[in-house]
């Protein structure tokens, strides 16, 4: 029975964090803003980074153009659809002034008729055009645009200049009606793409930001025009007028204190059910540990019980030769007659005492059992070696 209990009591929180779990983790829908910072399909984060990655000097304006916001320096300045914040007066002016002095402005201007800039389709003449028929003319058969059309290139012109088919959507195009508009591209008669010289500049009108779109951005020569942009000089795309906002916390860290909390509801409800409870107190035990003396008696007894390896004996002379070759460059090599003249002349260690000890190393290993007296007694005098090799001492210490 109390099992039985158990199991429901997990059964019910398992069954409360599978729905908190899926109710958080529904995915947002998709932005359709035509930002740099949008990574969706209808965003222009892709082309912002290749644009970065092709080495171009491209940037996101932040602030209006009125003067001195206007981006100094860019040679081209890309206006994608403003939504957010209108485009004021001023603005306009302040572009128009702008582009009259040698830059050029990309205007792609939005479809909706509720999110048109006056300012700018008052100075351009905009109005909408027909409708597009969709088309997959061009496109291989691996790649797929059920909602797009293909917009032929109809004078390569300017930023068109080699161009002959740009991927748009299969929606309205667009008129621009003033006087000096050349229409570069288009289908069946309706222009998407427009070119207006305005004194030593001039503006690209694009209906809607297809042209830049992540979905689009690869198809046939979208990405070409944008390079012939970008080989005039500095990029800048604005993204003042699109919606700016507190940005969303990523849906992984919201996630991530979900299932946290969710951890700790559980652990807790866990120790109130099955934790055991609080008895009286009890008297703390005292535990006596061992003293130091005590270990250091036990390592003694232990190292006279025991026996010296045979193997530890030569590994004294082989070491202190190790030490000779890396601190006075003595070779390993050399006979031990040659390497104890060498270590007199380098340490003014007399050779005697080095050969002498080299001797008593020859007659412990002929011994049938090697004492720990004898091998403590050839320790103590290949340390004193390797101390005057290591400078650790700085005169010669003979054995008494």
């Amino acid at each position: 029975m109390k099992g039985l209990r158990t199991a429901a009591i997990y059964g019910v929180l398992v069954t409360a964090a599978l729905a908190v779990g899926l109710v958080t983790n529904q995915q947002r829908p998709q932005s359709t803003v035509p930002s740099v910072d949008n990574p969706g399909p209808q965003g222009l984060r892709a082309l912002y980074l290749y644009l970065q990655e092709s080495g171009a000097p491209v940037s996101a304006h932040t602030t209006a153009f009125d003067v001195p916001g206007l981006p100094q320096g860019s040679g081209t300045v890309v206006v994608a659809a403003p939504t957010g914040r209108p485009v004021t007066e001023s603005e306009a002016q302040a572009l128009r002034e702008w582009v009259r002095a040698g830059g050029t402005l990309v205007y792609l201007a939005p479809r909706d008729s509720k999110q048109r800039q006056a300012p700018l389709d008052d100075w351009l003449q905009l109005s909408d055009g027909p409708l597009l028929a969709p088309s997959t003319e061009g496109l291989p058969p691996e790649q797929r645009d059920l909602t797009g059309t293909t917009a032929h290139v109809w004078v390569p012109t300017g930023a068109a200049r080699g161009l002959k088919h740009l991927r748009v959507a299969a929606d309205r195009a667009l008129t621009v009606g003033h006087p000096d508009a050349v229409p570069l591209a288009g289908a069946r008669g309706a222009a998407v793409l427009w070119q207006v010289p305005e004194g030593s500049g001039e503006v690209y009108v694009l209906a809607g930001p297809d042209l830049a779109e992540n979905r689009r951005l690869e198809l046939l020569d979208n990405l070409r025009f944008w390079d012939a942009l970008a080989a005039r000089g500095p990029l800048a795309f604005d993204e003042y007028h699109h919606t700016l906002g507190p940005k969303p916390e990523p849906p992984s860290a919201r996630g991530l204190w979900v299932f946290a909390a969710q951890a700790l509801v559980v652990g807790l409800l866990y120790v109130a059910a099955r934790g055991t409870r609080f008895g009286p107190p009890r008297p703390i035990l005292e535990e006596k540990h061992r003293s130091a003396l005590e270990y250091v008696r036990s390592l003694g007894w232990l190292a006279r019980r025991s026996k010296v390896e045979r193997e530890l004996v030569p590994e004294l002379a082989r070491q202190l030769r190790r030490r000779m070759h890396e601190r006075l460059g003595i070779s390993p090599a050399l006979p031990e007659d040659e390497a104890a003249r060498a270590l007199e002349q380098t340490c003014g260690l007399p050779a005697s005492d080095y050969l002498a000890a080299r001797e008593e190393l020859v007659r412990t290993m002929d011994q049938r059992e090697i004492h720990p007296s004898d091998y403590a007694r050839l320790a103590r005098r290949y340390a004193r070696f390797e101390a005057l090799v290591m400078g650790r001492v700085t005169s010669p210490v003979t054995e008494r």
